[in-house]
């Protein structure tokens, strides 16, 4: 295999789910920055122009991160971050929908219309007037997810890291660096993320 990478939180989410899975995937980075991935060469690997995406031993190509991440789940060794049982699954996928769709992608289009606008104002259709409302919701999401974890859960979707634990993660450390830091007043969710960020695999 081999991960095509850059930066961002998205190649962060698989780079930290493979070290959980305890997979060494080798890398090429793709430079964002200067527009590499919306090349030919790049486009031919992926149509959608994005990071990350990962190569498979027969040369075939897996983009989307929940994708990717679902198959390293399968590929790896360890214990499943995406769960063991249809139940477990089913819960994974459930947090990990609505952390993806309520909080992450609220926050990173916040970015991509705000301070990421130089970047991607030539790339993609940008709402500049849309940027403060989306990092409102996304911090009404996340203090809603606080309170759904009043019921003592260590993680996201239960008493075990999952996908959801590792996207949340990955977004939230993001958005630290750009501007829309977490309220560390939540209750819940600051020793969450201290629980994870102290994971060797944060680092990945």
């Amino acid at each position: 295999m081999k991960l095509y990478n850059s930066v961002g939180p998205n190649p962060h989410v698989v780079r930290m789910f493979a070290a959980e899975k305890g997979l060494d995937i080798p890398q090429e980075d793709i430079d964002i920055m200067s527009g590499i991935n919306r090349q030919d060469d790049y486009l031919k690997l992926n149509p959608a122009g994005q990071l990350p995406c990962l190569e498979l031993d027969d040369g075939s190509l897996v983009a989307e991160i929940t994708a990717i991440c679902e198959y390293l789940d399968e590929v790896g060794s360890g214990n499943s971050l995406i769960g063991e049982t249809a139940e477990e699954r089913a819960k994974t996928r459930m947090w990990t929908r609505r952390v993806d769709l309520n909080i992450c992608e609220p926050l990173a289009n916040g970015f991509r219309y705000s301070e990421g606008l130089p970047l991607f104002k030539e790339r993609m259709i940008t709402i500049p007037e849309a940027a403060e409302g989306l990092k409102s919701i996304a911090r009404d999401k996340l203090s809603w997810l606080n309170g759904q974890m009043d019921d003592g859960r260590q993680f996201v979707a239960g008493d075990k890291i999952t996908l959801a634990d590792v996207l949340l993660f990955c977004m939230l450390n993001f958005g630290n660096q750009v501007g829309q830091p977490f309220d560390e007043s939540l209750s819940n969710i600051k020793p969450w993320f201290d629980r994870v960020q102290s994971r060797p695999s944060a680092a990945a």
